[in-house]
């Protein structure tokens, strides 16, 4: 008999990744289908909950031919996170757009409730600053444009849910959510791990528009209308991509803390060491041992940067990254405080600096400073960490920039510690492979903490006085960048 096989889907912000795993944990094959998003106002970012859904499946039936289908034993979802889609519950056509975690229409209602008192409620009950990446104020805003008198909302005709939802929704079933992804919302009690009565009032949700908030391994619907999977596959495990990241990085080990580099960037720890300034409390995960809480910097635009100047030269990314491989900033500081700054400083009217520019400044010099941002916001990250959780020795990195050698050494150099670069890029994917199997008893834990995961080590070369220096010169810039009354904290 044919061994069994697992399918993993990674929906992530650019595009959706399709890896199958066999039981030795071996990828046997992959796929990706690119996604589209827009930029209708400034500071908006949308995109279209249909488009995602339709490359699930492009993404699926480019990664498992007919003979596979038969062997897979079940499927494991991980998503972008904070995203947001809202949609009738009957016919499943979406309300409006996917309000994606980058968008920033509303930083002015942030700041209302910030006026009153309310940041810190937020903070002591979600784990999370109160800030306009989260999805509460973007659940608002969806309910306010589309059911401003929450009718359809309290008699359940709209459904209101994170990509996974969205995503679990397409298969029918009870309208549920994963607990990891609910964490991120900013509407539940990270204590307790449910919606908290405070957070809906405060932020007009009523409680019947939302899904229930299962564990990892579900339950969860069974796959339908996903070719060429036969419909009743289970869905086995479903996390946010930064989790299943950590967990493919065997994360539940004391003294792990690993760096995604995607669109943005998520620097996360296994741990609880109660409330610390500039980084967010949340749930890494439940496989049925319990919640497994995490703590986290979010930094909105890392990859993002690269692709942006990508746009603004009308080259490549590839093309740029080479560039900068042997060039250096020559004293240039790019601060990409594309709607605003995220951790360890949570400021959404932070604007995007560039500073040291002069007449022979280059495009290589610039690609060169942007690369160096990613390296010190990553770090200004780690820092947070290490004293939150303890001495952090090896950054242990994964996505898709990190095909930057460049990038990697900088990362070592500006930290001061090792960074390990893991060998497979879609990790978010594997670590959701890694979760399903370990539901479905293809493998243990323990066989996981034990499977090799080859990596490249960089060592730091900067000498200790040299990368003091190099940090003070970032945080001017950064200071440059954040509004006057708060130039001062940086």
């Amino acid at each position: 008999m044919a061994s069994p096989l697992i399918l993993a889907v990674d929906q992530g912000t650019s595009s959706t990744k399709a890896l199958l795993v066999d039981a030795g944990g071996r990828v046997v094959s992959r796929a990706v289908a690119p996604v589209a998003e827009s930029q209708p106002r400034p500071g908006w970012v949308e995109q279209s909950a249909e488009e995602l859904w339709q490359s699930v499946r492009r993404a699926v039936a480019g990664c498992v031919d007919p003979a596979q289908a038969a062997r897979v034993a079940g499927v494991g979802f991980s998503t972008q996170r904070e995203s947001l889609v809202l949609w009738d519950r009957r016919t499943g056509e979406p309300a409006g757009p996917l309000i994606s975690w980058q968008d920033q229409r509303t930083a002015d209602r942030c700041h209302e409730l910030a006026a009153t008192g309310a940041a810190e409620l937020v903070r002591s009950v979600s784990g999370m600053p109160l800030d306009p990446m989260f999805s509460a104020l973007k659940a608002r805003w969806l309910l306010d444009t589309y059911d401003q008198d929450r009718r359809r909302s309290r008699t359940g005709e709209l459904c209101l849910g994170t990509v996974d939802s969205w995503l679990l929704s397409r298969f029918g079933g009870e309208h549920v959510i994963e607990v990891g992804n609910a964490s991120r919302t900013q509407l539940l009690d990270v204590g307790t791990g449910d919606w908290d009565p405070r957070l809906l009032d405060l932020f007009g949700v009523p409680r019947e528009v939302l899904p229930r908030v299962v564990a990892s391994s579900g339950g969860f619907p069974a796959v339908r209308d996903l070719a060429p999977l036969p419909d009743g596959v289970p869905v086995l495990a479903v996390m946010g991509d930064s989790h299943a990241a950590m967990f493919a990085h065997a994360g539940w080990r004391p003294g792990v803390v690993k760096a995604t580099y995607g669109t943005g960037s998520s620097v996360m720890a296994i741990g609880d060491p109660g409330e610390v300034p500039g980084l967010c409390r949340s749930i890494a995960w439940d496989l049925g041992a319990g919640p497994a809480p995490a703590v986290e910097g979010n930094i909105r635009a890392t990859g993002r940067t690269i692709s942006w100047l990508a746009e603004l030269f009308g080259a490549g990314a590839d093309v740029l990254l080479a560039e900068a491989e042997d060039t250096g900033p020559a004293g240039v500081h790019f601060v990409p405080a594309f709607g605003g700054l995220g951790a360890p400083w949570w400021e959404p009217d932070a604007t995007p600096v560039v500073t040291g520019l002069t007449l022979g400044t280059r495009r290589g010099q610039l690609v060169a400073a942007a690369l160096e941002a990613v390296a010190f916001q990553v770090e200004d990250v780690v820092a947070a960490i290490d004293q939150a959780v303890g001495h952090v020795r090896v950054l242990m990195a994964d996505g898709g920039l990190t095909r930057s050698a460049r990038l990697m050494r900088l990362q070592a150099d500006l930290s001061g510690r090792t960074v390990a670069r893991s060998g497979e890029h879609d990790l978010s994917c594997l670590g959701a492979a890694d979760a399903a199997g370990l539901v479905a008893k293809l493998w243990t834990l323990e066989q996981l903490e034990q499977r090799p995961r080859p990596a490249d080590a960089f060592e730091p070369a900067l000498d200790e006085t040299e990368r003091a220096a190099r940090k003070a010169a970032w945080h001017e810039a950064v200071r440059r960048s954040r509004p006057p009354d708060q130039r001062s904290s940086t």
